[in-house]
């Protein structure tokens, strides 16, 4: 069956109340934002999220798709270890999201898994979407030091494995945009840290996914940015497709840029 729908998310631990004890106040178009993603895969009630996230297991030279039946986290090490996840993996799909990368001559699997709990740029989202629907099953992907068009045919690859099951698909890609946007944020100021989140919300609101791969890579050094390898992994999944696309909402109140938008093939 066909990829159902898309959505940038971020992942910020400050937006979860038990975290954030009333600083998450500060970010409500944020807060907003997570609940209406999750509203939509609620209503489309996939049988299974694909998710890339910046905080899963990375490799300079391959993919990994995080094996085994399920997977387990919290967050303890944001003072929250009541918050606790359990999630069955998918691993038919993820079995062919390998096997067609492998086709396309990529190198991705399942090997070398270091910590096999699930990282807050999976938990977060899962948060969110879990207040409004959790009957789904999960494959997770980290991200690489491969390039941006080697992360584009990645998500090619990932949507022909799609094409070929017959289950009901939506992709969550996790990433904060650019860490040094303040003064008093966590990494401090750099001019490219507006730059970057002011162009990476043109092009991701207009869905213009191939443009992901013009952007300078000192550009996204600078910015310290942690999503764009995330977003460009969906655009390849979405790539020669028609899509609506809704960009919901950006903020950078605490000096990290966090963005939203959703996207649904046209039919």
């Amino acid at each position: 069956m066909p990829l159902l729908a898309g959505y940038m998310v971020p992942h910020p631990p400050i937006a979860v109340p038990e975290i954030g004890r009333g600083e998450e106040q500060k970010i409500t178009d944020t807060l907003a934002s997570f609940d209406e993603v999750a509203g939509d895969i609620a209503r489309i009630q996939p049988d299974t999220i694909i998710l890339t996230s910046p905080h899963s297991i990375l490799y300079r030279d391959y993919f990994h798709i995080s094996p085994g039946k399920s997977a387990i986290g919290d967050f303890s090490r944001f003072g929250a270890r009541n918050v606790s996840f359990s999630v069955q993996y998918d691993e038919e799909l993820a079995r062919a999201i390998a096997d067609e990368a492998d086709a396309f001559g990529l190198q991705a699997g399942f090997e070398g898994e270091r910590d096999p709990l699930l990282d807050h740029g999976t938990t977060v989202p899962m948060y969110f979407i879990n207040k409004r629907y959790t009957d789904y099953k999960l494959v997770r992907i980290g991200l690489s030091g491969f390039s941006l068009q080697t992360h584009y045919d990645f998500g090619k690859a990932i949507r022909r494995a799609i094409d070929k099951t017959d289950r009901r698909v939506v992709f969550v890609a996790s990433g904060d945009l650019s860490h040094c946007q303040k003064e008093d944020g966590p990494y401090g100021y750099q001019k490219e840290g507006p730059i970057y989140d002011e162009k990476i919300m043109s092009v991701m609101g207009a869905g213009d996914f191939k443009s992901l791969l013009d952007f300078d890579e000192g550009l996204l050094d600078a910015c310290m940015e942690c999503g764009h390898r995330s977003f460009t992994i969906m655009g390849g999944a979405f790539d020669s497709t028609r899509i609506s696309t809704k960009q919901l909402s950006h903020e950078a109140t605490f000096g990290v840029g966090y963005g939203f938008c959703i996207y649904h093939p046209e039919v």
